[in-house]
């Protein structure tokens, strides 16, 4: 019997096109109150989410209700533009996912309970990724429902990068910005229609969500793609980190005034000011980072540590009615969220927020932005000085004529201490 109602494979193959094309960007989801201290972890050290093809790591956080609740993880594959890539997970995890973490342990002699969750990939289920690219790797309950996500980047060294950070080249913002000029050189691959083909993102210490896309090489020499750009490639300076110390968490420092005592320590920090009509001042910092550490440890830093609630405050009354102002660093991955909004305290005249930080050293910001959450750095809090010290990343994508995803074929690094006019 003929059957009158089979689908043509040509209307299949148009739908699962228009299927692909419509699929939407993944985007971050932030943890809720009691997931706290989210970190990609290699050697011990707290990284940026660029990682090299074929190399550990480890995604680390903790539940501040120490109940330890089972968590699960799925990993993502995107292209470019973080919308699902068309590879089949067999194609780019080498494994499964959707797997329970099973390495957790709870927290000692803290007042604040917590149990410390570590994700390392590869693990016995995950045996490892396959293919670099765009990434994202979403936490799970038990119910499926997604926790937080976090992006990460999949990178093999396949062309050099070589990076030069200059002054701005337009005069009404050669004393705030930093411009990035670069270049993608190989000897091995040979660039089919480079100017369609190859894509970079342009990192400034590491921040995806503030990234610059969309850069096509300005022109070639040979195989060689050069991209000097006036303002296409520019970033604000911004103003070096503040930072706060609480790895004693019982006694004032030079950035804590006085610490009170209750269910846990509250750390009252010292009022910041505005720093925008300052002269810059250079002193070290780490890039927005934070290092989880406490005095007199004796065995795990991280299940050890406390959590201190960090009351800021900062003096910056011209800002009032305007835009709202957050909190931010590594320590909350820049989240502009209800969490980490200050509030404006009228009769002193100060913004004022209490935040719970794990102990430390950490760096933060104060960061300005509307109320749809767009980050308006030009009249940035403090300011924006060419001299200002900060790490920048070029990560550059290639997608050849006949392949499917976008690869990460490199990453070029440089830092604005070697500026130059």
């Amino acid at each position: 019997m003929i059957n009158n109602y089979r689908i043509p494979l040509v209307f299949l193959f148009v739908l699962f096109i228009h299927q692909i094309s419509q699929a939407q960007a993944e985007t971050e989801t932030p943890p809720p109150y009691n997931i706290k201290t989210i970190s990609f972890v290699q050697n011990n050290q707290n990284i940026i989410p660029l990682i090299q093809l074929g190399d550990s790591f480890q995604l680390q956080f903790d539940d501040l209700f120490g109940n330890e609740a089972n968590y699960y993880y799925v990993i993502q594959h995107c292209d470019y533009d973080w919308k699902p890539s068309q590879l089949s997970k067999g194609e780019y995890l080498q494994g499964f996912d959707n797997q329970r973490i099973r390495t957790y342990e709870n927290s000692f002699n803290t007042l604040q309970l917590y149990s410390h969750y570590t994700l390392s990939i590869p693990n016995p289920q995950t045996q490892g990724l396959i293919v670099t690219g765009n990434y994202v790797i979403k936490i799970l309950n038990e119910d499926q429902t997604v926790v937080f996500s976090r992006k990460f980047i999949v990178f093999q060294d396949e062309v050099s990068v070589p990076v030069q950070v200059k002054r701005s080249r337009t005069i009404e913002n050669i004393n705030e910005m930093q411009n990035l000029d670069f270049a993608v050189k190989s000897q091995t691959l040979q660039f089919q229609t480079p100017l369609t083909n190859v894509k970079v993102l342009l990192m400034k210490n590491g921040q995806i969500s503030t990234g610059i896309t969309n850069i096509r090489p300005q022109y070639t020499i040979g195989n060689d793609l050069i991209y000097k750009y006036n303002t296409e490639t520019q970033f604000f300076g911004g103003n070096e980190y503040l930072y706060v110390e609480t790895k004693d968490i019982r006694s004032p420092n030079s950035t804590v005034s006085y610490v009170t005592a209750g269910e846990i320590y509250v750390s009252n920090l010292y009022t910041n000011e505005a720093r925008a009509n300052k002269p810059y001042t250079y002193f070290p910092d780490i890039d927005g980072n934070f290092l989880v550490n406490l005095t007199n440890v004796t065995a795990n830093v991280n299940l050890e540590a406390d959590y201190t609630w960090v009351a800021f405050s900062l003096s910056a009354p011209a800002y009032f009615g305007k835009k709202d102002i957050y909190v931010s660093g590594m320590f909350n991955n820049y989240s502009l969220t209800p969490e980490f909004k200050m509030d404006y305290n009228a009769d002193k005249a100060l913004y004022e927020k209490s935040i719970l930080i794990k102990q430390g050293f950490t760096n933060f910001c104060y960061t300005i932005a509307d109320k749809n959450g767009r980050i308006d750095e030009k009249n940035a809090v403090d300011g924006n000085f060419y001299q200002t010290e900060n790490n920048y990343f070029v990560v550059v994508y290639y997608r050849a004529n006949n392949e499917r995803y976008d690869r990460v074929i490199g990453k070029g690094v440089a830092s604005s201490v070697d500026i130059i006019n």
